[in-house]
């Protein structure tokens, strides 16, 4: 596959709330293009297992951004940042613009130089395709309905905590939803040229036969 005409490496931005499959689409698009994963949230996550780690509190705007400014994966060996706890933390820390500053280059160097030399990249957030990558090759703002993502993360869930309630992650998700929405810097908003999947409705393939045909057209018209 050729490089994108005039960039230096073609970028896939995928943005939307969580448990909307865009993470699990992400990785599909990498295998098949060929091009180099970042799961932007694990950024996120790190800085908070971080915070959490020395027993501090996520909402400390002055440690959080000094975990992000000292970030590097290996701090994060053997860590389990998939928890509910820290998910909810992650949300408190990414509202931090010291944080996000911090983490920003990060995320575009990744976009710019693909690690393995990788003709491109992709990247799902919250943000990359109005602040990380405005000038991404291919944009999608991924959602689904909120009763649908809580049923898909207690499934995620459940076989390790039996006692999670559904009713417990949807309350969570909304409260995560709002949090992401209306923080000042960088809110989680759809690109006005992203193109708008909707999964709720979709099996994994169907949405992914459906982003193929956009990353696709995309592709051609870049020749």
């Amino acid at each position: 596959m050729d490089k994108a005409s005039g960039n230096s490496s073609i970028v896939v931005a995928l943005d939307g709330p969580a448990a909307s499959g865009k993470g699990t689409l992400a990785r599909l698009i990498s295998d098949h293009y060929g091009l180099a994963y970042l799961d932007t949230g694990t950024l996120y996550r790190g800085v908070a297992w971080l915070v959490m780690r020395e027993g501090g509190d996520p909402a400390d705007r002055e440690r959080a951004a000094a975990a992000a400014r000292d970030y590097a994966i290996e701090k994060l060996s053997g860590a389990d940042i998939r928890t509910k706890e820290v998910g909810a933390a992650a949300s408190v820390v990414a509202a931090n613009s010291e944080v996000r500053a911090a983490l920003l280059d990060f995320q575009r160097r990744f976009a710019e130089t693909p690690p393995k030399n990788a003709v491109g990249a992709v990247l799902d957030g919250r943000d990359i395709g109005t602040v990380v990558c405005p000038d991404a090759t291919v944009k999608f703002f991924v959602t689904a309905s909120p009763k649908t993502r809580a049923h898909r993360r207690w499934l995620e869930l459940i076989e390790a905590r039996p006692e999670l309630q559904e009713s417990e992650i949807y309350q969570d998700l909304l409260e995560r939803d709002a949090r992401d929405a209306a923080r000042d810097d960088a809110p989680m908003a759809a690109a006005q040229d992203a193109e708008l999947l909707d999964t709720t409705h979709l099996s994994i393939d169907a949405a992914f036969a459906a982003a193929r045909r956009v990353i696709d057209g995309v592709f051609r018209r870049c020749g």
